[in-house]
């Protein structure tokens, strides 16, 4: 990989953000709303209106909601992350429920253009997404990471791979499914 630089997502980079999501099949119909809107909305507005309902998101978030790859100055990668209570769908999740009432900062999902794909840009993403979370006062950030039992699509990756958030020094605090963990990282810890 090239010169490869990591930037909190602002609403000033709304095109850079769009031209990773566009280039990818559900992403650029989903938008990381999936995780945050009301399935009925979600649902109804599949494309351009999660869309809208992203970039409105964007600009209104007091903190940045993600965080921007870029290889030699190109948009390359999105990852996802904001305080846990912004995601309605995790809370009436049974298996990504909260684990207890810890304050958590959570990643939900990764979009990586497809000519980056299998680069190492998700482990890359991981830390600007802990940056994030810490820069805003996170002491903890968690995610819900995918352990494959079977060789996945890309598009089955959204919520990132067990193997990297091992490698990047998360650690399992729940599994209420065989695939689908919940891990975590104390921000607080040296």
């Amino acid at each position: 990989m090239n010169k490869l630089r990591i930037t909190n997502a602002t609403p000033a980079l709304r095109d850079d953000i769009a031209a990773v999501m566009n280039d990818c099949g559900d992403a650029s119909r989903c938008w990381c709303a999936f995780w945050s809107r009301p399935r009925s909305d979600f649902d109804r507005d599949w494309g351009a209106g999660n869309r809208r309902w992203f970039m409105h998101r964007l600009d209104a978030a007091p903190h940045p909601i993600g965080v921007l790859a870029y290889v030699d100055d190109e948009p390359a990668g999105w990852c996802a992350v904001a305080p846990r209570s912004e995601h309605l769908r995790l809370a009436r999740s049974r298996t990504l429920a909260a684990v207890d009432d810890t304050p958590v900062w959570s990643i939900t999902c990764f979009v990586i253009a497809k000519r980056f794909r299998r680069q190492g840009l998700m482990r890359a993403l991981i830390s600007g997404a802990i940056a994030l979370a810490r820069e805003n006062g996170a002491q903890w950030v968690e995610a819900y990471p995918i352990d494959p039992q079977r060789k996945l699509g890309s598009g089955e990756l959204y919520t990132g791979l067990l193997s990297v958030f091992d490698a990047a020094g998360f650690k399992e605090v729940a599994r209420r499914s065989p695939t689908r963990p919940i891990v975590r990282m104390d921000l607080s810890a040296p």
